[in-house]
């Protein structure tokens, strides 16, 4: 269950990227960050919004943010789609949920009247001190990169 808001300070993590490095929320301090949590690498809807996410990239750099996606999913899987589709960001591995539960997108879902346990598709928005400024529970996976900016000038109108 989702239980960060907006205003949160974003919990600190390490996990390891699609090259086998390891990134941490620390490595963007003065960055702001797009953290998106998705359910499975190839996917149809995770390809989508990974893929708007690249295509938007060049747009989302120039704003100031830097993007890292986070799944379940091996780091080896991680590589796969990451050389499938040219996606220019980290991709970190979350096998264990270390990340996933401090950030509490796991939990009961339903699919055609089934419930199970899985990944909330969730997006972050964090500024450069490490604060959430914006949740998205459900991202729009075509029209994301602009429903972030949206977001963020929304944000900075109200600051």
């Amino acid at each position: 269950m989702i239980t960060l808001k907006e205003g949160d300070k974003a919990p600190a993590f390490t996990g390891k990227d699609q090259n086998d490095k390891p990134i941490s929320l620390k490595d963007y301090t003065g960055r702001k960050l797009i953290i998106y949590f998705y359910p499975q690498d190839d996917t149809p809807t995770c390809t989508i919004q990974a893929c708007n996410l690249r295509d938007n990239y060049a747009m989302l750099k120039k704003a100031g943010f830097a993007i890292v996606g986070i799944s379940p999913d091996e780091v080896k899987k991680h590589k796969k789609f990451e050389q499938k589709y040219n996606l220019p960001f980290p991709l970190i591995a979350d096998p264990e949920h270390r990340i996933i539960d401090k950030y509490g997108v796991w939990g009961e879902k339903q699919l055609y009247g089934r419930t199970y346990l899985g990944l909330h598709r969730t997006t972050f928005l964090v500024d450069e001190k490490g604060i959430i400024r914006k949740v998205f529970l459900k991202p729009k996976s075509k029209q994301h990169a602009t429903e972030i900016l949206n977001a963020w000038n929304e944000y900075k109108l109200t600051k």
